[in-house]
């Protein structure tokens, strides 16, 4: 019904006046809005049931998809758009990622997270030969079970709060480090794919990387000489759109770019991520790349869900259910004695493992590339695609049962997680910033605080708009950072759950008053501390969550009353 329903408005909208070219773009548009719209109410619903609203987007995308409901044609442009949700989302990845910071997750990061890798792409590989796959089927399918969702374990770990816990802290390094392996695994693939001898794959591979090479040069070129000036002349207070615009035009641009020399754009945009991690605008750029992101990475998962077949499912149930387990229960068992090896108590080991049991998103990429160059069959590409979805469905309740489980299984083994290192043990987390002061704008107001600050020796971290601000903080010896502090995802990057005061010092009330809502509603129990440039903007900042709002006017009419007495006192002391 709805697909009739979708089909009617597509014709009506194609037999509009002045169609033509036109009939290409309104019926994915009228696609693109439904497929969103389902997400909508399915992530709210299971948001309200207490689950990730990602299960939802996945629901949605089966549903509404080819082989159940029928609104979305097969054949329609929705995967196309869906495929830049991956590039955006690399690109976060990598302007988040440094190696500083996988350094400081400790060894299970770059050791574990290798080792993991490569454990479970032999292991998958391995079993795929047993089930009668070629060799490089089962490369593809080794490739493809080594990679867990970032995107949904993250989600999930951090709004339990346990994203700072000794086993939230090891899934992200063994995550991190799985997303730098997403670009050899796709590599690997793409070359599996590709006709001719082995001799001639491998002169392919080198001219890949030297593309890739090519790449990380005009990215390091891009972010280190040219972006630098061209902020310079922009004044982020006065042209935030501009701003906003060359976030997109780098986000989305870095992904054509590699598009135009054959490169898979996740792969290009991952790439310029990273260039521009170092640079001191990619907190913003981040944040003003958020809304763009959520909407095409929502649109993905949507999109991974359309690939599921629920009667296909139905009819094969046994076959999938035993996929799901192998999948599940063999990479559990692979990272949970990974996480062991690195010295993990048994229960932290056993919660990690759970945690990243699933095969994530990328996983399915790598499958519809096999797929689409002819190493996977369909029946296989359905069969593993079916047992990602589960997999992806059950993480939630994984999550959930994870802790609980290694600390039964530690009570069944005492001795088992005698040989574990204590929480910190490996310093994965020595870095995390916590009882900090951010104060927001280095006008003159912001530099008497931070001074005040910095001779009490308390930790002070300055967010400004204007780039010769943060220059002149950072030559002063503070740590600074560019940013809109009414950017949620800023304030959340540098720290706002774990400060304890934010100073706003910036003179636009409306800006300051945003300032402190954002901040209220992210950190109830911080301290604010506004300045008021006009008495009658004091009351909006009080009501926006200043806890201790500095009334510009009087503090000046009370140092002009004071000069005046002072004037009068010393006026009296010459007459006698």
């Amino acid at each position: 019904m709805i697909g009739q329903l979708s089909g009617t408005a597509a014709t009506l909208l194609a037999s509009a006046p002045g169609a033509g070219a036109e009939t290409m773009f309104w019926p994915l548009f009228f696609q693109l809005v439904l497929l969103l719209a389902a997400a909508l109410f399915m992530g709210m619903l299971f948001e309200r049931l207490g689950q990730s609203a990602i299960l939802g987007y996945l629901l949605a995308g089966t549903l509404m998809g080819p082989a159940a409901l029928g609104a979305i044609d097969a054949g329609s442009g929705v995967p196309v758009l869906a495929e830049l949700g991956v590039s955006l989302l690399l690109f976060a990845i990598g302007l988040e990622f440094s190696a500083r910071r996988l350094l400081k997750l400790g060894k299970i990061a770059l050791g574990g997270g290798s080792l993991q890798v490569l454990i479970t792409l032999g292991a998958g590989s391995g079993l795929a030969l047993a089930c009668g796959l070629g060799l490089r089927a089962s490369l593809c399918v080794g490739a493809m079970v080594a990679l867990s969702s970032t995107a949904c374990v993250l989600r999930i770990l951090v709004d339990r709060g346990e994203i700072d816990s000794l086993h939230g802290r090891s899934a992200l390094g063994i995550l991190l480090l799985q997303d730098i392996a997403v670009v050899p695994l796709v590599l690997l693939v793409t070359m599996l794919g590709g006709a001719g001898s082995a001799a001639e794959m491998g002169v392919g591979f080198l001219k890949a990387v030297g593309v890739i090479v090519a790449l990380v040069g005009g990215f390091y070129l891009l972010s280190n000489f040219v972006l630098p000036r061209l902020l310079k002349t922009l004044s982020l207070s006065r042209d935030r759109e501009l701003l906003i615009l060359l976030a997109v035009v780098l986000a989305m641009g870095s992904a054509g770019a590699a598009h135009a020399v054959n490169i898979s754009p996740a792969l290009g945009a991952f790439i310029a991520g990273i260039m521009l991690a170092e640079s001191p605008f990619a907190t913003q750029i981040r944040s003003d790349i958020s809304a763009l992101r959520a909407l095409f990475v929502t649109l993905f998962f949507a999109s991974v869900g359309m690939l599921g077949d629920p009667a296909w499912i139905l009819r094969n149930a046994p076959a999938v259910a035993v996929v799901v387990c192998l999948m599940v229960a063999g990479k559990a068992a692979i990272i949970a004695a990974v996480a062991g090896f690195f010295k993990r108590p048994l229960p932290h080991a056993v919660a990690t493992g759970l945690s990243l049991a699933q095969v994530g998103e990328f996983g399915v990429v790598i499958a519809g590339i096999a797929h689409r160059d002819g190493l996977l069959d369909a029946p296989t590409f359905q069969l593993l695609v079916s047992g990602t979805l589960i997999s992806l469905f059950l993480t939630p309740f994984l999550v959930r049962a994870a802790l609980p489980f290694g600390r039964a299984l530690e009570r069944r083994w005492p001795g088992a997680g005698a040989v574990g290192a204590s929480a910190g043990g490996d310093g994965a987390d020595r870095g995390t910033r916590s009882g900090h002061v951010l104060v927001v704008g280095f006008g003159p107001a912001g530099q008497r605080v931070a001074e005040e600050l910095q001779s009490g020796g308390r930790d002070a971290l300055i967010l400004d708009l204007r780039p010769p601000n943060v220059d002149l903080a950072r030559s002063m010896g503070f740590e600074a950072a560019l940013g809109d502090a009414t950017n949620l995802d800023l304030l959340i990057h540098h720290g706002i759950a774990t400060a304890r005061a934010i100073v706003i010092t910036v003179p636009d009330h409306r800006a300051a008053a945003a300032i402190a809502a954002a901040v209220r509603n992210l950190s109830p129990g911080i301290h604010i501390i506004a300045r008021a440039r006009y008495h009658n903007s004091a009351p909006e900042l009080e009501r926006a969550g200043g806890v201790a709002v500095v009334d510009e006017e009087i503090v000046t009419g009370h140092r002009l009353a004071a000069a005046v007495r002072a004037v009068f006192v010393q006026e009296g002391a010459s007459r006698e």
